[in-house]
């Protein structure tokens, strides 16, 4: 029990490293990340399965039903600055554990709603508030513990999505034939709930440099002067040379002990006065003081940086994202009825979403892996990805058969994880903001975002409006 108890302290306590690790306890924090992938975006688009339940059982339209989804990603993402803020504030496992409660809460109290509206409430307000508290903080403090291997790194955890939806879509689909859409809804809560054991291995890092074992190395201590002197007056004591040489070189061993020593307290005056000026510190504040004011939390007024509107590559980027999200999530909820109205069985539709997850897999790992080389300029590489991705979103709108479609879903899967797993840490890259302003700038780029995940949905849920949409993403 005490062991259990100390390391469930020692998990609890900040990562401290002298560098950036790329590595340690941020493997931790990958596998973390690849759950929460699973519980959010995972579930939100499965969620699917559900349409044509949730459709019959409230008598409603595609469309209508399709604002849930549509509700909960513009929460998801409008409330994105919120994550930033409260992330930066009170840190990032707080903030994820009250996200996976609220995540498991929306969808378990959706199972007992009595309308659309309630629906609306639960799994598009709450669930889409809890979405956003998990995933932001996730991915960030992801980026924090990885530099040269961050590409690989998040884009093998983000796989994490792709696998729920190859696994997520049969098994919801196999489970409500047993027990009911509903409780099927509760079962996917209380899952949903293990994202708060997730938030709880989110520890902070801590990057300090080794300045006392530089100073060791520099200036040797008093300890150590004194001990070569001893050794050399042992060597003097044994030696059998003349008496003139013993008194000469104990004579010279105290006269550098005390040189020594001068200097190195010399030395030290001096870097103790530089590193107060520097600080603004007053001789007499003590280094516990010092350690309290470092540690204050910033003012709420510093919490955000909307500097970054005023950068230019920045706007550029968030308009990619603006339009990118038009179209992340129509696919998905619609490949299934797209593929029934082309003639094609629900049965074998429903493989459709399969073939998409497992091509999303590759496509994420490969990504990883290219993006992980150097030298290669990674904005380019995301910018030919999104390029062919436009051009296999309009294919969708001429194939009419189904080989013809699972070969697009296939493209469409790959290419997707591409740029679903990059878009978000490419924000760490210089070429955007860089990871300094990453924390305060992730939330106003999926700011951004909110509105285009309000459109999408509901345009990709009217027919004439599909192939419309694709083009537009494109």
């Amino acid at each position: 029990m005490a062991g259990c108890i100390k390391t469930a302290k020692g998990c609890m306590r900040a990562s401290v490293y002298s560098e950036v690790p790329d590595g340690g306890w941020g493997w931790v924090v990958a596998v973390a990340f690849f759950f929460v992938e699973v519980f959010t975006y995972g579930v939100i688009k499965s969620f699917g399965v559900f349409l044509q339940d949730i459709m019959n059982h409230f008598n409603e339209t595609n469309s209508s039903v399709s604002w849930i989804i549509s509700i909960c990603v513009f929460v998801m993402t409008f409330m994105a600055p919120l994550s930033s803020l409260l992330s930066n504030r009170y840190g990032h496992r707080p903030v994820v554990m009250l996200g996976g409660a609220l995540v498991s809460l929306g969808m378990i109290t959706a199972a007992f709603t009595t309308s659309i509206v309630e629906m609306y409430l639960t799994v598009g307000i709450v669930s889409g508030l809890g979405y956003c508290l998990t995933f932001l903080p996730t991915v960030t403090i992801l980026s924090q513990y990885f530099t040269k291997r961050r590409s690989l790194v998040t884009a093998i955890a983000s796989t994490g999505e792709s696998f729920s939806i190859f696994a997520f879509a049969p098994a919801f689909s196999a489970l409500k034939e047993r027990i009911g859409w509903q409780n099927c809804l509760v079962v996917i809560g209380v899952l949903q709930s293990s994202i708060i054991l997730c938030g709880a291995l989110l520890r902070p890092i801590v990057i300090k440099p080794r300045p006392v074992e530089e100073e060791e190395t520099k200036n040797p201590t008093v300890e150590q002067m004194e001990s070569k002197y001893m050794l050399e007056n042992e060597h003097t004591r044994s030696s059998i040379g003349s008496v003139d040489s013993g008194v000469q070189s104990l004579t010279t061993s105290r006269t550098d002990l005390a040189q020594g020593q001068k200097k190195a307290q010399q030395e030290e005056l001096e870097t103790s006065n530089l590193e107060e000026e520097e600080k603004g510190m007053l001789p007499e504040t003590s280094p516990k003081q010092a350690e309290t004011k470092v540690t204050e939390p910033p003012p709420w007024g510093k919490l955000l940086d909307f500097s970054v509107l005023r950068d230019c590559s920045f706007i550029c980027y968030s308009m990619f994202g603006l339009f990118a999200t038009l179209g992340f999530f129509a696919p998905q909820l619609y490949v299934i009825e797209l593929s029934v109205s082309r003639g094609v069985d629900r049965e074998r539709s429903a493989y459709m979403l399969s073939a998409m997850a497992v091509a999303e897999i590759f496509g994420r790992i490969s990504i990883g892996w290219i993006l992980n080389k150097k030298p290669i300029r990674k904005i380019y590489i995301l910018l030919i990805c999104v390029l062919l991705l436009c051009f296999v979103l309009l294919t969708f709108t001429f194939v009419t058969e189904f080989w013809g479609l699972m070969v697009c879903c296939v493209f469409y899967g790959y290419l997707l994880g591409t740029v679903a797993s990059t878009h978000i840490p490419m924000l760490a890259e210089d070429d955007v903001v860089g990871i300094d302003r990453m924390p305060s700038a992730v939330g106003v780029y999926v700011f951004i975002q909110s509105f285009a995940g309000l459109a999408g949905p509901p345009l990709g849920g009217r027919r004439s409006c599909f192939p419309a949409l694709l083009f537009t993403v494109s």
